[in-house]
């Protein structure tokens, strides 16, 4: 699968956008082809629904602009290693595969340095969700890594 810096970065302005707007610093775009179809950050502290991460809602906005909830040939790009409940919604809508930057252990490091974040409380990687759904789906992790650690200053 290729990987394409820009919608990376255009993830990683969305998480900026996020963190400002007072919620954790994660975005996420659904791509396909060259065209981003959908775009989302979280609204956890903005809303009262566990369901509303970056991949949830940036997987719905590209639904609705395509009318259907299937998105083949469509990769999500996320700041940080979808949770279980992100990596098979990408699973259901049929998507080709999943980039990603910081992973999970990030996030653990990250809290092991403050005690704010609570970025994963079910202790399953991204892979081994991949490796149970039918579609199979790509993955490529670790994605401008660099750039999305940068992100968890934000959620400080």
């Amino acid at each position: 699968m290729k990987t394409e810096e820009k919608f990376m970065v255009e993830a990683i302005m969305l998480a900026k956008r996020s963190a400002a707007d007072g919620d954790y610093a994660l975005g996420a775009v659904v791509v396909r082809g060259n065209e981003i179809i959908g775009r989302g950050v979280t609204r956890l502290m903005h809303e009262n629904d566990p369901t509303v991460h970056a991949e949830i809602m940036a997987i719905r906005d590209a639904c609705e602009k395509e009318g259907t909830r299937f998105l083949n040939d469509a990769i999500l790009y996320t700041t940080h290693e979808p949770c279980p409940m992100c990596a098979s919604a990408a699973i259901w809508a049929r998507m080709q595969g999943i980039v990603f930057g910081a992973t999970v252990q990030d996030g653990l490091d990250q809290q092991d340095l403050n005690g704010k974040f609570t970025w994963r409380q079910i202790d399953i990687p991204c892979e081994y969700v991949l490796s149970k759904g039918d579609p199979k789906m790509e993955m490529v992790g670790g994605f401008m890594r660099e750039k999305c650690l940068e992100l968890f200053d934000l959620s400080r």
